[in-house]
């Protein structure tokens, strides 16, 4: 029995799905209010998962939630890039990794599988891609986010240190696209250029990587990984180059612009501005920097000790618009 955290997110509705395919009985810990899309359990298809109900951050639910259970995967996280401080993240992002290590040692579990980011890596450089060993660097080192899940991996990381009878597995994901984009996160950079005949945006780009791909890595890792991080990255785009493809592969003609640099950094600083007055907005400037550099990742040890596969991302873009239309029941 695996116990999946986060199992209404997009990596999280992909873990599930991929276990259940693979006939391992799932125990899914979801937050009130939060629910499954009913296409990624097919119902009549696969096996079911046990579905509670309860807090993340509530140390008995996790630990009753836990029993009689050989490993824990954890996909939660708090990703709203809205948040303006660390301590916004810290909840979700770093005290329930720590409190999933007093799981481990209570409930006598062997296997933790916990996703993090590769934005606590340096991005890199086409010559010189970052790997598992590259120091938290800029701008990431900026991020509320990137901060809150580095403090996360250094909990984990010291613990594991401590506990060499356990396994304590950190994926590091870059930029996942695909089905079951619920909320959604990354599907919103695809739907921002969704048929547009103009789009404009920054220069930088992501690695991006089909989350399906990310999935048989975090499922593979419950039987082959090791003490330490995976990068668990893809393909390395500009967003130019990311919505000339996904134009291509939805059939369909878009001009970009790519933004001054200068230009970026001004709507960032005057997101700063609306931060200080208490508004929510995407536009500062731990933000929009990231916009400007491009992400470049060595994800050999993933596939070397992972399987860490490599599906085209036109496909996952694909794949994302079909489902979308199916969930949505809109005509794209």
């Amino acid at each position: 029995m695996v116990l999946l955290l986060g199992a209404s997110g997009l990596l999280g509705h992909n873990v599930l799905r991929l276990l259940l395919e693979r006939g391992t009985d799932v125990r899914v810990l979801l937050r009130p209010g939060s629910s499954l899309d009913p296409s990624c359990l097919a119902s009549g298809v696969l096996p079911q998962p046990q579905i509670l109900r309860g807090s993340l951050l509530d140390f008995d639910t996790l630990l009753a939630a836990s029993a009689g259970c050989e490993a824990i995967i954890n996909c939660a996280g708090t990703t709203d890039m809205r948040l303006p401080r660390p301590e916004d993240f810290f909840p979700v992002n770093r005290d329930l990794p720590e409190m999933l290590t007093r799981v481990l040692e209570a409930g006598g579990i062997r296997t933790l599988v916990h996703t993090s980011t590769a934005n606590t890596l340096a991005g890199g450089t086409r010559e010189h891609p970052a790997d598992e060993s590259s120091p938290f660097g800029a701008p990431f080192d900026r991020s509320p986010y990137a901060i809150s899940k580095k403090a996360g991996e250094e909990l984990l990381r010291s613990w594991a240190a401590a506990h060499p009878e356990r396994r304590v597995i950190i994926v590091n994901p870059g930029f996942m696209i695909g089905p079951y984009d619920t909320k959604p996160s990354s599907g919103t950079l695809l739907l921002t250029g969704w048929r547009k005949p103009l789009m404009a945006g920054p220069r930088g780009g992501k690695s991006f990587i089909p989350v399906r791909d990310a999935a048989t890595a975090i499922v593979n890792a419950l039987a082959r990984g090791e003490n330490g991080r995976y990068l668990l990255t893809g393909e390395a785009m500009t967003l130019r180059e990311f919505y000339a493809l996904q134009a291509r592969t939805c059939g369909y003609r878009q001009r970009f612009f790519t933004l001054p640099a200068a230009l970026t950094r001004l709507a960032g600083r005057l997101g700063d501005r609306l931060q200080r007055l208490g508004i929510r907005t995407l536009l500062c400037t731990h933000n929009t920097d990231q916009l400007l550099i491009e992400e470049w990742y060595d994800c050999s040890k993933a596939e070397r000790e992972l399987g860490l596969p490599h599906t085209p991302v036109a496909d996952a873009i694909r794949d994302y618009f079909t489902w979308r239309a199916s969930a949505c029941k809109v005509r794209l």
